[in-house]
């Protein structure tokens, strides 16, 4: 059953996490402490936690990206901005991309509250041995304020499960690209956004196809095979396994009143449109679908994040 929670925590904890990549106020507080575009933004907003690292190590970490991409953004970053100054625009970028997108009332009631600190337990409770993303964002000292508290409880919980996810992903030896050509081939994700978004060139993404082709998991014509198939839910049903530990700490009652209190608010990130169709994350239009068990503890009935989430 544990399983089963991780993967329905994650389907509600990522579309609020992801505002971090997609929503404006997250560029805007990267330029503001002198980050220079998109990308070096990107790493460094998320690299942060980690102190002034390398490009070899982040390239390790995130796993899917060419080295190049990282290289171009660390460690330059961090001759622009301290990652003690990336994390506090971090926090006041997400500060005022929850208010905006949620609401004043949604950020400031007590279910926030309530779901911060659920979730905060949870993060706390989770278990980082061999996950350094996991574990340098779980070493961070917990926010004043409610939603951002949530937000980075959240996304503790989701480098938690990415980093199991590279591990379940290197045990079956689908390396970075190789990984990115299955997401792509299941439908979760754009092939080329993903092969664009990473920056691999053509020759790269074709030879990982061809060795996939031989190891009998991807068709002539670009779907996956049976063994395929099969290979690609293994893998999320072992990286749904090895991000348990949070929620078996937090409980079923726990777990499921806080995948409750998420739902409104991963809906109004989705509502958005901030976070785009065919995103690398992989959250697709069948979020929940795969989860329907969760049930609504009592107490939470509505789903707006407006009025009467109070």
């Amino acid at each position: 059953m544990g399983d089963v929670l991780a993967r329905a925590l994650w389907e509600r904890y990522e579309p609020v996490h992801d505002l971090v990549y997609f929503a404006p106020e997250a560029r805007r507080a990267a330029d503001e402490v002198g980050l220079r575009g998109f990308w070096m933004g990107y790493f460094a907003l998320r690299a942060a936690p980690l102190g002034p690292v390398a490009a070899p190590v982040v390239t390790s970490c995130f796993y899917v990206f060419h080295p190049d991409r990282v290289a171009r953004a660390l460690p330059d970053a961090w001759r622009y901005a301290a990652p003690d100054e990336v994390l506090a625009a971090r926090q006041r970028a997400m500060d005022a991309a929850l208010t905006r997108v949620l609401g004043p009332d949604a950020v400031t009631g007590w279910r926030m509250t309530e779901a911060a600190d659920l979730a905060w337990r949870a993060a706390t409770a989770a278990d980082t041995a061999g996950r350094v993303l996991g574990a340098a964002n779980q070493a961070l000292d917990r926010p004043k304020e409610p939603h951002v508290r949530l937000w980075q409880a959240l996304t503790t919980l989701r480098e938690h499960r990415g980093d199991g996810h590279v591990a379940v992903l290197v045990a079956q030896g689908l390396g970075p690209v190789a990984a990115m050509v299955l997401k792509a081939a299941a439908g979760e994700s754009d092939a080329a956004l993903l092969r664009e978004g990473r920056k691999w060139d053509l020759p790269a993404w074709r030879a990982a196809e061809a060795g996939l082709r031989e190891r009998g998991w991807l068709g002539e014509d670009g779907t996956l095979t049976a063994a395929g198939a099969a290979v690609h839910a293994d893998v999320e049903a072992r990286t749904d396994a090895a991000a348990e530990r949070p929620w078996t700490a937090l409980g079923r009652d726990g777990t499921t009143r806080l995948a409750a209190l998420l739902e409104p608010l991963a809906r109004a990130v989705l509502d958005s449109g901030l976070i785009p169709s065919g995103n690398p994350v992989g959250l697709t239009g069948d979020l929940w679908a795969s989860s329907p068990a969760v049930a609504a503890p009592a107490g939470v009935t509505d789903t707006g994040t407006g009025e009467g989430t109070e």
